[in-house]
């Protein structure tokens, strides 16, 4: 079985195509789970940097403290992370660089994504404040073949395809293509308030963001794990993805 964790009914609900959610300490399900046995993994994991969650807050003791729990719980996904598989990880700017490092010394970093955002609030005015959030993309191993469906998240072309130019490079020369793969900067907007996909969560992820990588890297029918949940904007999409 993949979850230990689970009971025979709700495995069989899984392996039916069905999305279940485990209430318990992440590292401990891990742990119980199978090596190699999860296409994607999705981590939007807790910042460190005091959200308030209705329970608790998101922080550690010190810097040591949190990118230590971070090693330990990166560990176990990429333990349950096919060798085909690749995972996004989230976290504050801040802490990104040390998790950057830790990533490159012990698996491969695909890429760095910048998810860009307008903001309706107050900026500050004493600095230049925050409009991004980092996204690591790894996998196990460079040599490693991973999921990558790149004709499913094509967006415009604007420059070459808008002003309808030629490209002469070509032979016969023709007009320049008007669906490209994106780049590492995507521009989503958050989710607000009165949004039809909104929850009462203080870090929820747009779904918009959420189909693009499930889109990219996994396929119908594949095991896709959150260790974090958060709203559940992994879960809803995928479901919706199949």
């Amino acid at each position: 079985m993949l979850f230990e964790t689970l009971s025979s009914e709700q495995y069989e609900f899984m392996e039916k195509g069905g999305n279940v959610a485990i209430h318990a300490n992440s590292i401990d399900v891990m742990k119980s789970m199978r090596s190699e046995s999860v296409d994607l993994i999705f981590a939007d994991e807790p910042y460190n940097i005091g959200k308030d969650f209705g329970n608790n807050k998101d922080s550690w003791d010190s810097t040591e403290d949190y990118i230590s729990w971070n090693k330990e719980w990166i560990l176990e996904a990429m333990r349950v992370l096919k060798d085909t598989g690749t995972m996004y990880i989230m976290t504050a700017t801040q802490y990104m660089p040390f998790i950057d490092v830790f990533m490159q010394e012990n698996f491969n970093v695909l890429s760095r994504i910048i998810w860009s955002y307008d903001s309706s609030g107050v900026q500050s005015k004493k600095m230049f404040g925050s409009l991004y959030e980092p996204i690591l993309m790894c996998n196990k191993r460079k040599k490693n073949k991973i999921t990558f469906n790149s004709q499913d998240i094509l967006v415009e072309a604007k420059t070459g395809a808008k002003r309808k130019l030629i490209d002469y490079r070509k032979n016969p020369p023709q007009p320049y293509n008007t669906k490209k793969v994106p780049g590492n900067v995507w521009d989503f907007s958050r989710v607000r308030y009165k949004m039809s996909e909104y929850e009462n969560h203080p870090t929820q992820k747009p779904e918009a963001l959420l189909e693009r990588i499930i889109s990219a890297s996994s396929n119908e029918g594949d095991i896709i794990l959150d260790p974090f949940a958060g709203s559940f904007t992994t879960g809803a999409v995928a479901k919706k993805l199949g």
